[in-house]
């Protein structure tokens, strides 16, 4: 699969990574990971320290398929607003939803101060604002429910906004401890992490075949060697896709740039992220370099050959919705990518366990919250596998009823 096209700026931030070899022999395990990127990495990380033996494959260097191209807005609300998932499930779960992703943020958080690479978190508050009038009220909505149930926001009026910002909105949201990282850094932090206790990791070992069984599951290898594993956790982003088709997986396709360094952020309040009410939406960060990534723009999923086609395009674009924004700010792009990018119909991430596939959990951490979703995910996951269960599994489970 042709994650994307273009050139990630990620993998310019750490040139001298880490290598993990090919696997070349035939090999047993108690849990296998099928993926190297940031999910299958938050997935080694929290196995790391049950006692099993755990062993991460990928088909790439790890960490080179979506990870390096997640522009790693860590947030806690999503693409479908907090009002719109009570509506579809429940004001109960929708906030256990937002509750866990909340911590989700908390453990990332953790996680990157435990790491010996710097993964480059820094916690930033969100600007999230109404793209028109219309979309007003459903701050308004947003913000009955962040307040009822004590999460951090305050909602702005179009002269606070103007005095923290060269732009002016009718009104945005405020959110408190959101944040951002490098995921190439965090993937090889918590990786070289899960290492050092004893998790087997495996590049460019690609999987062409399987078989599963009651008590586990065989895997085969491009080079004919066998894994042998009594759990097996699909971690492989969009790729998952492969092994599995979900009728709420929605995959698309999304732009992005990061620009030259700028000196100057005193007009961008606290350099914080900053989003919009717009379906699809433009949203951007920093860098720890003091660049800008810039991203939005989304289509419907097309070939490769249309996306690559369409970059220019795109990249241009980008620059002009954030010069609307920031006129004061001069930029170009240095590094630009069209994209695979996947969501869900109902808007929560998914746990698919599928009855032809037992002892098989496939994590679909979907939709624009991706390092978060696969945080709670990998956590919850590592609960049923030593635990047999977790008291939010029912919430993610692939069986859920589908919104109307």
């Amino acid at each position: 699969m042709e994650l994307y096209n273009g050139k990630p700026y990620w993998l310019t931030t750490y040139p001298h990574a880490p290598a993990y070899p090919k696997l070349e022999e035939d090999i047993t395990c108690d849990v296998l990971i099928v993926g190297g990127g940031s999910c299958g990495a938050q997935c080694a990380y929290y196995m790391a320290d049950t006692g099993l033996d755990v062993v991460v494959v990928d088909q790439r260097k790890v960490g080179h398929g979506s990870t390096c191209t997640n522009t790693a807005l860590v947030q806690y609300l999503g693409d479908k607003m907090l009002y719109q998932l009570v509506n579809s499930f429940g004001e109960t779960n929708a906030i256990r939803h937002t509750k866990l992703c909340e911590q989700a943020i908390a453990d990332i958080k953790s996680a990157c101060n435990a790491l010996h690479i710097d993964a480059e978190y820094v916690q930033r508050a969100s600007l999230y604002y109404a793209s028109c009038e219309e979309d007003v009220a459903k701050l308004e909505k947003e913000y009955g429910y962040l307040q009822k149930h004590g999460f951090m926001a305050d909602m702005l009026t179009e002269e606070q906004i103007g005095k923290w910002y060269p732009f002016k909105k009718r009104a945005a949201l405020y959110v408190q401890n959101d944040g951002e990282l490098n995921p190439y850094k965090f993937t090889i932090g918590l990786l070289e992490k899960a290492k050092q206790k004893s998790v087997r990791i495996f590049e460019e070992t690609a999987i062409n075949g399987k078989v599963f069984e009651e008590d586990g599951a065989i895997f085969y290898t491009k080079t004919n060697h066998t894994i042998k594993a009594k759990h097996v956790i699909i971690a492989s982003g969009y790729e998952g896709l492969n092994f599995k088709k979900d009728k709420n997986a929605l995959l698309t396709t999304t732009y992005a740039i990061v620009t030259n360094p700028v000196e100057d952020f005193s007009s961008w309040h606290e350099r914080t992220l900053i989003w919009e009410t717009a379906r699809p939406y433009i949203y951007m960060r920093t860098t720890a370099d003091n660049r800008i990534i810039i991203g939005g723009l989304d289509d419907d999923m097309i070939s490769p050959t249309e996306r690559e086609g369409k970059l220019p395009h795109k990249r241009d674009k980008l620059v002009g919705e954030f010069q609307k924004l920031f006129p004061n700010l001069s930029v170009r792009p240095e590094f630009y990518l069209g994209a695979y990018y996947a969501g869900t119909h109902d808007g929560l991430p998914m746990l698919g366990h599928y009855e032809e596939m037992p002892n098989c959990h496939m994590i679909f951490g979907y939709g624009d919250n991706g390092l978060v979703y696969n945080m709670l995910l990998a956590k919850i996951t590592r609960d049923v596998i030593t635990k047999g269960t977790h008291e939010a599994l029912d919430i993610y489970l692939h069986t859920r009823p589908m919104m109307q």
